[in-house]
């Protein structure tokens, strides 16, 4: 896979392919992690924490409780 690197103001830019965008849920705004090894630059992206997942939660988008069938054992509930 190739990319452009392009002047974006006083740096430099680098056009990150859409198929790997898309692949990646990387969109418009998003950050990623930059890792350099070896004289490389590794994009990694930004994995989403239990505290972005949980801000997403309203609720119009909560479903209710999960019916699984009678108690089997001993449980207490």
């Amino acid at each position: 896979m190739k990319a452009v690197v392009q002047k974006w103001g006083n740096s430099l830019g680098l056009r990150i392919p859409s198929i790997w965008a898309k692949e990646n849920e990387v969109k418009n705004g998003n950050k990623v992690e930059l890792v350099v090894e070896k004289g490389r630059i590794i994009i990694l992206p930004h994995k989403k924490s239990l505290d972005d997942m949980l801000e997403k939660i309203t609720p119009e988008n909560m479903h209710s409780e999960i019916k699984t069938g009678p108690v089997v054992g001993n449980e207490e509930w």
